[in-house]
């Protein structure tokens, strides 16, 4: 599988998705962007998402703190869209224990002890992808993407949607798009399991230092997924999870988001050749 991998200085894990095929046909070129945060953004990264790309649309699914924090930069053309996919007191309200929910929310713990609370309360692993996509904000976010692909007019140039690192919150946002296009499943987890060449020496890095602390199994897994790492069954819970409950994850598309099979035969048009 083609890795249509982008060298944007300053941003990680970028890519598009042109190429990739979709039932008989194929996705356009040049039109559908995902990557990690562009605050970090070298002029450079800009000009080539000006130039090259013609970017019109980014999409940012980050947490409001960290978009105010660390603003995407002003590029000529595109429109800034922010959509929080989750916000922190989302994972508070899973928590029956206040006190838990108050230590998380103090800054009082150094991050790897937050990592390692939030695997033991159920708040990391698989499941976090269905807390964005079941979630009333999640379901508002990726219906307000879908409505930006709607409208958008591919051939006026791309559109770019990322998080922090590009994997989890773009990755679902990712998933969707690539059902709704017809790509099949075997597409759709070698495109979401490219984070881990990208982010390479990092979970490497990762790998080690959490080995050297005893971490092994789920565990172990857990904090190289919050170190930059993806898994295969991640991606394939959430799939599995909108299959048993929607049907499809077209189904899921379609009751939750609100686009019809009308609408998938519009996408397909728009965004294939």
């Amino acid at each position: 599988m083609q890795k249509n991998e982008i060298i944007l200085p300053g941003i990680s894990n970028a890519r598009e998705l042109g190429g990739y095929p979709a039932g008989d046909k194929y996705i356009k070129k040049k039109v559908l962007i995902r990557s990690g945060s562009l605050s970090g953004a070298l002029p450079e990264a800009v000009q080539i998402l000006q130039d090259t790309y013609k970017l019109k649309h980014i999409v940012d699914f980050r947490m409001k703190n960290k978009n105010e924090k660390e603003p995407d930069p002003a590029i000529s053309g595109a429109v800034y869209t922010s959509v929080s996919a989750i916000e922190i007191e989302d994972f508070f309200s899973s928590l029956s224990d206040s006190k838990i929910a108050g230590q998380f929310s103090s800054g009082s713990m150094d991050i790897e002890t937050v990592y390692k609370m939030a695997f033991e309360r159920g708040l990391l692993g698989p499941e976090l992808y269905v807390r964005f996509l079941l979630g009333e904000r999640g379901k508002k976010a990726y219906q307000s993407f879908f409505k930006i692909l709607a409208d958008h007019n591919p051939d006026d140039g791309a559109v770019l949607w990322h998080c922090d690192d590009g994997k989890d919150r773009a990755g679902i946002a990712t998933m969707l798009l690539l059902f709704f296009l017809g790509a099949d499943r075997d597409t759709i987890v070698a495109d979401y399991l490219m984070t881990n060449e990208s982010n390479a020496q990092k979970i490497e890095a990762a790998r080690q230092k959490f080995e050297a602390m005893g971490l092994d199994g789920d565990g172990l897994d857990a904090m190289i997924f919050v170190s930059g790492g993806v898994f295969a069954k991640y991606i394939e819970y959430a799939i599995e999870t909108l299959d048993k409950k929607y049907g499809s994850v077209t189904g899921y598309i379609r009751e939750e988001l609100g686009f019809s099979d009308s609408d998938k035969k519009l996408f397909r048009e728009k965004y294939l050749m």
